[in-house]
């Protein structure tokens, strides 16, 4: 008996080591999506937002997410500006590195070397802080008792706010911010990016660089009826292409997020769901890879890769004030265009009271006449629910509210994963920025926020 269990106890040791060792050298995906998310997330909060790295650790990534991340740990390396994840720190090979003006990108392959190499770019600071919001960040409004209640009651701003403002006939008229969050706080609004994606088309489009909805948007779709997809479908989400947006496991969203170093790659690589494409236009399918394709599709039409990575600061954020906003990009240099961008909630509100004002800032139209109006006209795809420009005219989660109870007012709305939105209420003039940590299963509506605000400021 002695003998067996010294064979026994011996046993169990090799196999936790080769165990071990197969986690370490080829941890399965599921563990590789877990510490490279984890990666990406506390580098972007520690070297954009400057909030402690185990505070977002255990804050934002542990405490809403899959028990994986539970037993995440991190290193942060705050002079080569690298993190570090992994599964109890050793298993899953989780990297991010952060560069100046262009925030944190996930290296899922592990290679630096291969990182598209970056001249830094300091952000703008033009903004002059004395100046009235949006020409800059002072804020000057007499405190309504109704509005303040609102945004003071916990059902409606809901679990996990970090920050709201209430934008009126262009002012701010109400704001609030969680503890540890204010104005100058970067927050990332996840899928509102890609709303921005599709004003960056718009304003492509008024330069003249992209033409009237063209098609053959890629060489490698040159020799099937991939190459039929036009620019709109895309940004209606009717390209037809396979996609599968489910998160909490790998698919493919988690992969192009976290374990593909080239995304335009990996999003092109997907197929048409009907050979023929006779489904294009006609199919509605949310997909985040499709807001790459577009990002890589104009960041194409520059014969300088640089100059095509300054551009959105260049021809909108500075436009705008928006002095804080930051696309983030891939491994290979393409702008992650369906789900990262980092701006604080004045920022936000600029970009939502520009859609207001159709593309028009300070007397400039700056999107292709009529294209903010084409934007958010409902696409017929999707029942009238997401309209043309990567816009949502349904409100977040509507589908969890009773019927009979929906928003009903003309309104349009950007969303984002954990319960990020602007709404949009032109009968009103008003905007509403809710920016948090929200997961979906606490069933927040936003719509909800809207109702209130809107009742209170008639």
């Amino acid at each position: 008996m002695f003998r067996f269990l010294k064979w026994l106890g011996a046993l169990i040791v090799v196999l936790v080591i080769a165990g071990a060792l197969l986690l370490y050298f080829a941890p399965p995906e599921l563990i590789r999506v877990g510490a490279n998310y984890t990666a990406k997330m506390v580098c972007s909060n520690a070297f954009m937002t400057q909030r402690d790295p185990q505070d977002v650790l255990e804050i934002d990534v542990q405490a809403p997410g899959h028990p994986l991340l539970t037993i995440m740990q991190i290193d942060v390396d705050r002079e080569a500006k690298h993190v570090k994840a992994g599964l109890l720190g050793m298993f899953g090979n989780g990297l991010a590195i952060y560069r100046e003006g262009y925030g944190c990108t996930a290296v899922p392959d592990g290679d630096l070397n291969k990182v598209t190499q970056l001249k830094p770019v300091v952000p703008s600071k033009d903004n002059n802080t004395n100046q009235i919001w949006p020409d800059g960040d002072t804020i000057n409004f007499t405190p309504n008792e109704k509005l303040d209640a609102i945004l003071n009651n916990e059902d409606l701003a809901g679990q996990g706010m970090r920050a709201i403002v209430v934008v009126k006939d262009g002012k701010i008229v109400g704001q609030r911010f969680a503890e540890g969050f204010d104005k100058e706080t970067p927050l990332l609004g996840w899928s509102m990016t890609k709303t921005v994606t599709a004003a960056l088309v718009g304003r492509l489009m008024k330069l003249g660089t992209i033409g009237e909805d063209p098609d053959n948007l890629f060489t490698s779709w040159a020799n099937d009826n991939r190459k039929n997809i036009r620019l709109s479908d895309l940004l209606s989400m009717s390209s037809d292409l396979e996609w599968n947006e489910g998160y909490g496991s790998v698919s493919d969203v988690t992969r192009l997020l976290f374990l593909e170093p080239d995304a335009k790659a990996f999003a092109a690589s997907s197929k048409l769901t009907t050979q023929d494409g006779s489904q294009i236009g006609k199919q509605f399918n949310y997909s985040s890879g499709t807001s790459v394709l577009i990002s890589a599709y104009w960041q194409s039409l520059f014969s300088n890769p640089q100059e095509a990575r300054a551009f959105p600061r260049k021809e909108l954020f500075d436009r705008l004030g928006m002095t804080s906003a930051v696309m983030e990009l891939d491994a290979r240099g393409t702008f992650v265009g369906g789900s990262y961008m980092y701006a604080t909630a004045y920022d936000w509100a600029r970009l939502g009271q520009f859609l207001l004002q159709k593309g028009t800032w300070k007397g400039e139209q700056l999107l292709l006449d009529g294209y903010t109006n084409w934007m958010i006209t409902p696409h017929p795809a999707s029942e009238g629910k997401y309209a043309n420009g990567h816009i949502w005219r349904a409100e977040p989660n509507y589908k969890r509210v009773e019927k009979g109870n929906e928003f009903k007012q003309n309104a349009y709305w950007l969303a984002g994963h954990d319960g990020q939105s602007v709404g949009i209420l032109p009968d009103d003039n008003l905007v509403i920025v809710r920016l948090g940590l929200t997961p979906s299963k606490t069933k927040y509506f936003p719509g909800n926020l809207a109702k209130a605000v809107s009742a209170a400021l008639k």
